[in-house]
């Protein structure tokens, strides 16, 4: 680690997401009877998808809003420190010193940041942690599995969802994305991989970081669908790191289609109310006030859920040349996951693979 200082203050970024997070309200989220059935949804989803973790049985944590925040922070540390330290160490060398960076510039990072984290730690479900790179040794070393109660406890007392229902449905959606990346022996490590080539083509100046906007002006269809998809980090992102973006898009439209699939059909008789579930939610999202799209937007949260969609259509075409297991062959190597483009055109992926129906 460079000793040059900070680019973000952390404790900023926490105590900004705390408090805009505690801004809606943050009903009693306890459950009595409330025991999630983990190895059974565990083998449900290993019967719907041949995918069986092997890090052993998960546990899940019930967390509220702050303990959200904190576990994404220590995610985002992890994540960003070595390019946040490439540009402490840049902007360092440039000014003549560590001190150079001010404590305003950290101070504002923080904020918004924390602004961005809040926002979303009012509003998210659950999470399967992936991006922690604990130590193998460590408790939760595969990734730790959350549920934000205040948020289920909101929705379940606005729409009338059953508590254990709706929680168990949110529960099978993230256990899949465990056994995929548990599961699949590349598949974390492959994941990883990708995050790590796009921070390590970031170039932190300030004049490449606006040229890139400035470019993404003269080109304003392609900016305002890449807005649409990856949010502002994708609309300032280099060629290289488009072509990265690209890759990892159809990565994670592949595993949330696969995700979303699979959370129906290995709810079974555990979430009668499935169905109910998905259209509610659905239509939430449609009719959101224009102040939160615009966030989902320039977050990129917009863009994950349109993974979603676009990750149950390709599903549902290859399923359809091939079956209900033909999504199976993505799970045999890097080189059989669709890019970005075959998602949007399942019959790219089903013609290269050979996968085509007669």
């Amino acid at each position: 680690m460079s000793d040059a200082a900070p680019v973000v203050d952390w404790a900023r970024a926490e105590q900004v997401a705390v408090k805009v997070a505690g801004r809606t309200p943050a009903p009693d989220a306890h459950v009595d009877g409330w025991d999630p059935p983990i190895e059974q949804i565990e083998q449900q989803i290993a019967d719907v998808t041949g995918l069986r973790s092997a890090a052993g049985t998960a546990t899940a944590e019930l967390i509220d809003r702050p303990a959200w925040v904190r576990a994404n922070i220590a995610s985002f540390r992890q994540l960003l420190d070595p390019v946040l330290s490439k540009l402490a160490t840049q902007r360092s060398d440039e000014r003549g010193g560590a001190g150079a960076i001010g404590s305003w510039s950290r101070q504002l990072a923080g904020i918004q940041l924390g602004t961005m984290l809040g926002w979303m730690g009012g509003r998210v479900l659950g999470q399967y942690d992936l991006l922690v790179r604990r130590d193998a040794e460590a408790t939760h070393g595969d990734g730790a599995v959350y549920l934000v109660g205040p948020n289920l406890a909101v929705l379940e007392q606005r729409f009338g969802f059953d508590p254990i229902e709706f929680r168990t449905w949110v529960l099978v959606h993230e256990l899949t994305h465990r056994a995929q990346f548990t599961g699949v022996p590349w598949m974390r490590g492959y994941f990883t991989g990708l995050v790590d080539e796009l921070l390590d083509a970031v170039d932190p100046r300030p004049e490449v970081l606006f040229g890139a906007l400035g470019d993404a002006f003269k080109r304003p269809d392609e900016a305002r669908q890449q807005l649409r998809e990856t949010g502002v980090a994708g609309l300032i992102a280099s060629p290289e790191q488009r072509a990265a973006i690209g890759r990892i898009g159809g990565l994670m439209s592949l595993l949330e289609g696969h995700g979303d699939v699979t959370m129906t059909r290995a709810a079974g008789e555990l979430v009668p109310d499935a169905d109910r579930y998905a259209r509610v939610l659905a239509a939430r999202r449609a009719k959101g006030n224009p102040l939160n799209r615009l966030l989902m937007r320039l977050t990129g949260m917009e863009g994950k859920l349109n993974q979603y969609a676009a990750g149950e259509r390709f599903i549902a075409a290859v399923e359809a040349a091939g079956g209900p297991r033909a999504i199976d062959v993505c799970w045999t190597g890097p080189e059989m996951l669709p890019s970005m483009d075959e998602i949007r055109d399942p019959q790219q992926w089903l013609a290269r693979t050979g996968r085509r129906a007669a």
